[in-house]
């Protein structure tokens, strides 16, 4: 469709046509007069010019009145001329390689960026919206999918554990807390219980019995034990045992006691050896790798990502999240970019760089396409409407400039007649 622009300045033309038209038939009549003559001659020349550059203009576009002039309906005729002059001129002129890449290395893009982020971050509309892909994206994530990832990761992690190191790291540990003199204590606690209940009596002196029974000796030593067991029964044997065992407790638990600190010394010693004993190790490094075969944590493990998830959609729905968490990682995250904007800038254009380098023949591609979908009267009226405000104008200013022309040269030849 015309613009009104294009339509009144056509209206114009066509006045200006009308009135050179009106003037030239009625001026006849005063051609006895000076001024007739002029005002008749400077319309015939309007009309001229008029009717000239109207036919100029219209066998632009189209056949002046459709009568099939030669040299008329120029652009439709020159349709593949004018197409591949005007490619060529968006392609290698207007948007040439060379003039885009040299204006995307002015643009500071990493400043408009952070502009436009930090103005964004400040809106109601933003937080919302990055809350709720937040949140899409946490819903987004499948953690049954993630359940045989994270356990092999996990496998393979312990698979790894070198067990001797793990052995001497416990050992280490054990004897830092001094584990070794509290279990001590305990087992000694556990077998001075036990040793004070009334069965315990009855079972060592029962057990002692047996073992002196069971004894073969000759001589003098058979006569010993015949008279331990003539002068000795199972109770008194088993109270001797009891409260000799009992005064053996009672000594290791005194701090400082002889037999305690080379007990406990001894203990040390094992455990400080304890990631080299080669058998240890490796019946250890056995058990684990049993285990971890027979291990099954999938149902574990994906409780566990879903709980996870569960407690990140309550806490990214927390009001303090977005302030005091995620605005402020956003802004580091500017500062450290801001930091780097040369070199991010450097990148940005040398990655548009190859882009222009690789499709830049698209361009004209582009063009071509865009013109190929219009028909001759769409693209005559597409360019009508945009330069036609301007070729009306040559009209107007032809009947114009004709008319003035016109007065001009009927005024030189009425001179030439006077002289």
């Amino acid at each position: 469709m015309m613009s009104t622009k294009t339509k009144s300045s056509k209206k114009l033309a066509r006045y200006s046509l009308i009135i050179m038209g009106v003037g030239y038939i009625v001026t006849p009549p005063f051609e006895g007069l000076w001024w007739g003559s002029l005002l008749h001659g400077g319309f015939e020349a309007g009309l001229v010019g008029g009717l000239a550059d109207w036919f100029a203009v219209t066998a632009l576009f189209r056949h002046p009145l459709g009568l099939p002039i030669p040299h008329t309906a120029l652009l439709p005729n020159n349709r593949k001329r004018m197409s591949n002059a005007l490619v060529s001129v968006v392609k290698n002129e207007w948007l040439s390689k060379e003039s885009i890449q040299e204006k995307v290395k002015h643009i500071p893009f990493t400043e408009k960026l952070i502009a436009i982020i930090a103005e964004q971050m400040q809106t109601d509309s933003f937080r919302n919206g990055l809350i709720q892909l937040i949140k899409k994206l946490i819903r987004y994530i499948d953690v049954e999918k993630l359940t045989p990832f994270i356990k092999k990761q996990i496998t393979s992690t312990l698979a790894n554990v070198e067990m001797r190191k793990f052995l001497q790291v416990i050992s280490s540990q054990l004897i830092n807390e001094q584990v070794d003199k509290k279990a001590l204590d305990h087992i000694l606690k556990k077998a001075e219980d036990w040793l004070r209940k009334e069965q315990t009596s009855h079972r060592l002196g029962s057990v002692s019995m047996n073992i002196i029974n069971k004894i073969e000796a000759d001589g003098m030593l058979q006569f010993v034990l015949k008279s331990i067991q003539s002068l000795l029964n199972e109770e008194k044997l088993g109270n001797i045992v009891q409260n000799l065992l009992l005064s053996v407790v009672n000594s290791l638990k005194h701090e400082g006691e002889a037999n305690r600190e080379a007990l406990l010394l001894y203990i040390r010693k094992e455990l400080q050896g304890i990631s080299d004993n080669r058998e240890l190790v490796e019946s250890v490094e056995k058990w684990k790798n049993q285990l971890l075969a027979k291990w099954e944590p999938d149902q574990a493990i994906t409780k566990s990502l879903q709980r996870i998830q569960e407690k990140a959609l309550v806490f990214v729905e927390d009001k303090d999240f977005m302030d005091s968490y995620l605005i402020p990682l956003m802004n580091r995250i500017l500062d450290s970019i801001q930091e780097n904007n040369i070199n991010i800038d450097h990148w940005i254009q040398k990655q548009i760089a190859v882009l222009v380098e690789n499709n830049h023949s698209q361009i004209g591609n582009l063009v071509q396409e865009n013109l190929d979908k219009l028909d001759n009267e769409t693209l005559v009226e597409m360019i009508e409407n945009n330069i036609g405000k301007d070729l009306q104008w040559i009209r107007v200013n032809g009947a114009v400039c004709g008319f003035v022309i016109g007065i001009f040269l009927t005024g030189v030849q009425a001179l030439f007649r006077i002289l």
